[in-house]
């Protein structure tokens, strides 16, 4: 069944390295967990926007399909290859009955004429400001560099704003500065 391939394919996104650590020198994540929050981030970017939150996660959800065939082209690889990108996810959705959608959704994406596809991007480039401000944290002065850069990429107002909130906030406050000290000696 073509579909059972297609679930197959999309599972290797688990395997596919996002390969601009390698320049950072520290921090890794695969394909699928950057698509995974970046729909997170996209979602909400959407409400705060008052967007229609579902087609952005859409957007999200899929923005790097291709990328179980070509792989993850970073920014120098962008300067000297060319990514056929969207005749890798033509193929990927090739008789799954999920190539009209999947088109619609490229479209959106790469034509980025919608607030949704606008706040798809931030969500992207939101991701990686993230991670950056983890290595960051971690004592990877390098990444303050990239951060920079990303967060000039940001277009939207829900996202400048939540690009100034990761930069502000220590990445482990999540879990480590929202309970007393004492708690993590006693753990009562």
């Amino acid at each position: 069944m073509r579909m059972a391939d297609f679930f197959n394919e999309a599972g290797m996104l688990r395997h596919t390295p996002r390969s601009g650590y390698a320049f950072l020198g520290s921090g890794a994540e695969n394909v699928a967990e950057h698509s995974f929050r970046t729909a997170v981030m996209g979602y909400a970017l959407a409400r705060m926007a008052g967007a229609d939150a579902a087609r952005t996660t859409l957007l999200c959800l899929f923005h790097d399909l291709h990328e179980a065939r070509t792989g993850d082209f970073n920014y120098v690889n962008h300067r000297y290859n060319t990514c056929r990108a969207k005749e890798a996810l033509d193929d990927a959705v090739c008789g799954t009955g999920l190539e009209e959608d999947m088109g619609v959704f490229w479209t959106e994406w790469t034509e980025s004429g919608t607030t949704e596809a606008a706040l798809a991007h931030d969500a992207d480039q939101l991701d990686l400001i993230f991670n950056l401000k983890t290595e960051l944290d971690k004592g990877n002065t390098f990444a303050l560099e990239w951060l920079e850069s990303a967060v000039r990429r940001l277009t939207t107002p829900q996202a400048r704003l939540m690009a100034a909130a990761a930069l502000r906030t220590d990445h482990n406050r999540w879990w480590y500065g929202r309970v007393e000290k004492s708690w993590w000696v006693h753990r009562k």
